[in-house]
């Protein structure tokens, strides 16, 4: 299955940058990171909380068998309506740490959308801790998974 999830990670740098174009209009896809409903939807993690403001703040786990396996939160720095996202994010239980998330969302025509996301890491050496892991593969499974969902919407 091609990977429509693109990661590019040069060597020696601290960051990666992901790119993908939905077949959705924009303000569909920003809405799939804006509400609660969608976001458990497309990443299969419950919403414990979203707080889409400036300072405000979010936290998503995932359990299995009644035991916790995922658990992220961070802090929202920015948050504009249709045009990005700033934020903070950390997995616990991970040494991976805290990252700087900046999501972009841009208009290609009425009918399609590109999202593009730039991680910044503490060091070179979290970053690829966190490409060891299925990271590329999960992404791109969430995403596709978002355009399905999504496209309900229409």
């Amino acid at each position: 299955m091609e990977q429509k999830t693109k990661i590019v990670a040069e060597e020696g740098k601290q960051e990666l940058t992901i790119v993908r174009e939905f077949d959705l209009p924009l303000e569909l896809l920003f809405k799939a990171y804006e509400e609660p409903e969608l976001v458990e939807q497309w990443m299969g993690a419950k919403v414990l909380k979203l707080d889409n403001k400036k300072h405000g703040s979010y936290a998503f786990e995932t359990s299995h068998n009644g035991t916790v396996v995922f658990r992220a939160n961070g802090t929202i720095h920015e948050f504009v309506s249709n045009q990005k996202i700033i934020r903070t994010f950390e997995m616990e239980n991970m040494s991976i740490g805290a990252q700087l998330e900046f999501l972009e969302f841009e208009k290609l025509t009425d009918d399609t959308s590109k999202l593009t996301i730039q991680i910044i890491y503490r060091s070179e050496q979290h970053r690829a801790e966190q490409l060891k892991l299925p990271f590329a593969y999960g992404l791109n499974m969430a995403h596709n998974k978002l355009q399905e969902i999504v496209n309900r919407l229409k």
